[in-house]
């Protein structure tokens, strides 16, 4: 097998390649990464048996850790959006801060919605609630516009169980502390989403969206009528987290009793999710099978695309394991090169690459986490919050930046009234500070706790 500088060429050629196929040619994300397991195998030298095996063990092995949870969240968010929770979720929140700070209300509503909810999903359930709170607190539409973008944008990318967070989880061996990468992705994209908020205040209050201020302020402020209760509505997505994050209290603590077996079964993510999907099911309108299998089906065929990418890069991450470039990575880990908050730098500089070439976060998020995972043990990257936080960095390099290549900046476009124009100098430039401020704040964290 190729070793040195022969072998830093093969892997940087095979990083090379999944972004022009998936940028340039529009190559499905799962077909880059399986071909690119297989033009690294085969340039590395690996014995062409070895080379099957490996890939078929590494997409086996990922969708056993994650490929369950990603099926039932996905599943989750349908039922939350299909049924009109979601929209529940928003007027609650909307209500608790009485008409005040509009913008904030936003983002705050963004940023629940979006943990169950795709974020593109998620601006088209809550456009007409966010054109209707403009109109009735006289604010630019622009601005509000911005404020619920960033804020549906930041936890897609940081927070569990969003599915993109979870396989990047999944892929660097965190599922198993996923309360722990909840929390510190809730910590992260408060951040974010202040970002967010006060690049809305500051910059995107200025820019006028045509045809604003026409309609008439007159009505409610959204559709009340026919949605779910409110304790049904948050019941799915806070439960599974509430077992999950109970979980890792007490794995924390080392507590061997039945009572702690039991808690522990609870929280794993699948069976938490499955719980989520149980008190789902008291949102269907009415006990009807056909009404159930059909949004299952959607929440399936949302699923299939990420448990692809997500399998296939688990096969090009066991294909890079199984080469010895991680001998590479350990001398400049030891040279100093690759320590402390550094090492979370170029994880975050592939994603945002990534992101900005093909334009899905999710697949940025899979691909990163795939690439980087072989080597965070060589890295010394093994602790259960410096893998959160390495989910984080590649969090916000995956939403660094959305533009005319991401199907979410044509929704906000399209459903807002925006330009193009007026959303590249709004939208576009937002999601670069978020990502910013976002790795900045995971070094911070990365410096004072690791």
């Amino acid at each position: 097998m190729v070793q040195g500088p022969v072998l830093v060429a093969v892997v940087l050629f095979s990083v090379l390649f999944i972004v022009a196929a998936t940028a340039k040619f529009r190559l499905h994300p799962f077909l880059a990464l399986i071909a690119a397991a297989y033009l690294t195998g085969i340039l590395a030298h690996m014995p062409l048996t070895e080379l099957v095996d490996t890939v078929n063990t590494g997409f086996g092995n990922m969708m056993r850790h994650i490929g369950l949870v990603i099926i039932t969240g996905t599943m989750i968010g349908v039922i939350l959006e299909k049924s009109g929770a979601a929209l529940c979720m928003a007027e609650k929140t909307l209500s608790l801060l009485r008409g005040r700070a509009p913008q904030l209300a936003m983002s705050l509503i963004g940023g629940l919605v979006s943990i169950p909810v795709f974020c593109d999903s998620g601006y088209v359930i809550l456009s007409s609630l966010n054109k209707a709170v403009a109109r009735r607190a006289r604010v630019p539409l622009a601005s509000m516009s911005i404020a619920l973008a960033t804020g549906l944008y930041a936890t897609h990318t940081l927070v569990p169980p969003t599915p993109g967070p979870i396989a990047a989880a999944g892929n660097l061996g965190a599922s198993d502390y996923l309360g722990l990468v909840i929390l510190v992705g809730l910590v992260v994209s408060c951040f974010a989403i202040a970002a967010g908020y006060f690049w809305a205040m500051l910059v995107a209050a200025r820019f006028a969206i045509e045809g604003e201020g026409k309609e008439e302020i007159t009505g409610d402020i959204g559709p009340t009528q026919n949605l779910p209760p409110v304790f049904k509505s948050f019941a799915p997505i806070v439960i599974p987290v509430l077992l999950i994050g109970l979980a890792s209290v007490v794995r924390f603590s080392s507590c061997q009793s039945t009572a702690a077996g039991f808690i522990l079964f609870l929280g794993t993510p699948v069976t938490a999710l499955l719980i989520g999907f149980l008190f789902a099911l008291l949102l269907l309108p009415r006990a009807d099978g056909a009404l159930l299998n059909e949004w299952v089906k959607e929440g399936v065929l949302h699923a299939a695309p990420i448990l692809l990418i997500t399998g296939a890069g688990g096969a090009f991450g066991a294909v890079l394991s199984a080469t010895p470039i991680s001998d590479l990575v350990k001398e400049l880990a030891e040279g100093g090169l690759l320590g402390g908050p550094l090492v979370l730098l170029l994880p975050f500089l592939i994603a945002a690459g990534l992101k900005t070439a093909q334009g899905s976060s999710t697949a940025s998020l899979v691909m990163t986490s795939a690439l980087v995972a072989p080597f965070l043990p060589t890295l010394g990257v093994t602790s259960p919050l410096q893998l959160s936080l390495m989910v984080m960095a590649i969090g916000a390099g995956s939403m660094t930046v959305s533009h005319a290549n991401d199907s979410y900046f044509w929704v906000i476009t399209q459903f807002s009234g925006m330009s193009v124009k007026t959303a590249y100098k709004t939208l576009t430039l937002g999601t670069l500070i978020q990502g910013i401020t976002s790795f900045l704040v995971t070094c911070l964290l990365y410096w004072i706790f690791v």
